[in-house]
């Protein structure tokens, strides 16, 4: 029995753990970052944190001073105003005070933006081109050229791309064609745009860089955690901003090499062999528990 028992966590434990592959994704009411999937998203949200700590006892304390002088100064209870014009002591806390603040904000400010901008030697280059209103990527790699626009999933499409399934692929924001890198390789991204100002945002990488037609603006990430990750143009483009989403699938290294072999020449079929090696290794994982 008690085997039994563990046998079934083991069975449950794997099937979470094939479902949270598919977390980072917006949620209703959501008022947290997507969970992170990489280290600078990661520093990012221990930033935030630690900013935290700061704005909110700030915060306090300036609506309780306000309500204090409004009460303790208000016309009946203070008919004759101070003519007080100066005070060392108040001159010296609120000047000294503030740059202490910024200080402690801006060193780890500071570290965090260096780290961005100074990544690991890429080994993947992929260029990315905003259009009205969806995507096109281009990999430089390889001798044969892998490159394909990236549209909106229709819901009429589900059943022939074999994405029926709402939580891995969720209305809106599933494609019919995601981008696919390798996990733990840093990707170099070269944002463009074709016609108006769009914008490459992946939340769970902690990236964000407008596409200007015209100029080449480079970014890059690095995934740390398998799984697919939902993000959205982030500049108001026109008509169909809101319907002009960006996936990216991050896989393991032979995944996204089988996957880079047959893309260029068969893109359906490449992505098709690709769910299926994936759901392969989700069934021998819950399997072998």
């Amino acid at each position: 029995m008690k085997k039994n028992i563990v046998t079934l966590m083991g069975i449950l434990s794997g099937l979470l753990g094939a479902g949270t592959a598919y977390a980072a994704q917006p949620e209703p009411w959501q008022m947290t970052f997507q969970p992170a999937a990489s280290a600078i998203m990661e520093q990012i949200e221990w930033f935030e944190r630690y900013t935290l700590w700061f704005i909110v006892p700030i915060t306090l304390f300036v609506m309780a001073l306000l309500a204090w002088v409004m009460y303790r100064y208000r016309a009946s209870a203070n008919p004759v105003p101070s003519k007080t014009s100066h005070n060392t002591a108040v001159e010296i806390v609120w000047t000294v005070g503030p740059v202490v603040i910024l200080l402690f904000l801006a060193i780890p400010s500071f570290q965090l933006l260096t780290a961005q901008y100074s990544p690991e030697e890429p080994k993947l280059t992929i260029k990315a081109t905003g259009y009205q209103w969806y995507w096109g990527y281009e990999y430089q790699a390889g001798e044969a050229p892998v490159s394909f626009d990236s549209v909106m999933l229709k819901e009429t499409d589900r059943a022939a791309t074999g994405k029926e399934d709402k939580k891995a692929y969720p209305r809106l924001l599933a494609v019919d064609n995601e981008m696919v890198v390798p996990v733990d390789t840093t990707v170099r991204l070269l944002v463009t745009g074709a016609d108006v100002i769009h914008s490459f945002s992946m939340p769970a990488f902690g990236v964000k860089m407008d596409a200007v037609a015209g100029r080449s603006n480079e970014t890059w990430f690095k995934a740390n955690k398998e799984g697919m990750y939902y993000g959205q143009c982030s500049q108001i483009c026109g008509k169909d901003h809101a319907f002009m989403p960006i996936a990216i699938h991050v896989v393991s290294q032979d995944q996204y090499n089988a996957w880079f072999t047959a893309a260029g020449k068969d893109l359906p079929g490449a992505y098709k062999a690709l769910t299926a090696a994936i759901d392969a290794d989700k069934n021998v994982s819950v399997a072998g528990n």
